[in-house]
């Protein structure tokens, strides 16, 4: 059997068993594809040993010098590929033996300071002018919520109206791996917009997703990176801004206020708390402000 006959198996067993997200597929999509090429045409899949797997990771690794990041992506997925094969008894997977100790690269996450937050969430940069239209209200809803709740572009643009509460101050959100969760939306101001929003949905009728575009249709996730794009440079900020950034931005605020690292976890989604470990800087961050506050040198001189 050739190597791309089960790759197809696997991307529908993905999407229609593990309803894995649109982004995760396309990476899944992309990875085998690459493999695949790298790959002799005819190899059958029963070919692919560890050997054929260590010759791809010299390949990625010596000759393209691809990042670690992007190897580590691209390993998983084949893991998870071949574990398949394994658990439908085809083949035995060549991961068995192997188990890749590639270095993990800790990076710190991209996030906005409060000023430059304070900058974004300002009415004029949120709501573009001119001319005003209804969708861009909305779009200043859903960066406010992003930057309060740190939900991800595609959960967003996943909301319905029945996913709002009444009041506005609950959102059920579809998260990754089919796994559901509640936000809850403390900023009294944002919860009306909310409730309004979904109320002013319910009234039309029509589609049942909370955000929409000018068409009347779900937003996409590329239409909400380009706006905010724009708004950003509008709002003086030089660098580039993502909604990502956004979600790892609410988890700092958060942490640096004082709240558990365990319900920003729960708050954002993350189903195990090593994934929070990116946000450990922050603890750094929260000692210098003690520090100085404190001011040791300058307590001893006013003796």
């Amino acid at each position: 059997m050739l190597f791309r006959v089960p790759v197809e198996d696997f991307l529908r067993f993905c999407t229609h068993e593990r309803r894995l997200s649109p982004h995760t597929l396309q990476a899944y999509a992309s990875d085998l594809a690459d493999f695949g090429k790298w790959l002799a045409a005819d190899t059958d899949v029963s070919a692919i040993s560890t050997a054929t797997l260590k010759d791809y990771l010299e390949n990625m690794v010596g000759k393209r010098r691809l990042a670690a990041a992007t190897v580590k992506r691209r390993l998983a997925c084949l893991r998870s590929f071949f574990r398949r094969l394994s658990e439908m008894r085809e083949l035995a997977s060549p991961f068995a033996q192997w188990k890749p100790a590639l270095p993990r690269r800790k990076r710190l996450p991209r996030t906005l300071s409060r000023a430059e937050t304070s900058f974004l969430l300002s009415p004029r940069y949120t709501t573009p002018q001119p001319p005003r239209r209804s969708n861009d209200a909305d779009f200043r809803i859903a960066v406010r919520l992003m930057v309060s709740t740190g939900i991800r572009v595609g959960e967003l643009c996943k909301l319905q109206v029945e996913d709002v509460s009444p009041d506005g101050t609950t959102l059920r959100i579809q998260g990754k791996g089919s796994r559901d969760r509640v936000a809850y939306v403390i900023d009294f101001e944002l919860r009306d917009e909310l409730g309004r929003l979904a109320q002013q949905r319910r009234t039309n009728g029509g589609v049942s997703a909370l955000f929409v575009n000018r068409y009347g249709s779900p937003i996409k996730p590329q239409s909400i990176r380009s706006k905010l794009r724009r708004s950003a440079a509008e709002a003086g900020l030089t660098r580039r801004v993502t909604p990502h950034m956004l979600r790892h931005t609410a988890a700092t605020l958060l942490i640096e206020t004082g709240v558990d690292i365990r319900f920003v976890q729960r708050l954002l989604g993350h189903s195990s708390i090593a994934t929070m470990e990116i946000y450990t800087h922050v603890s750094d961050e929260a000692l210098r402000m003690t520090l100085e506050q404190a001011n040791v040198l300058r307590t001893i001189a006013a003796r």
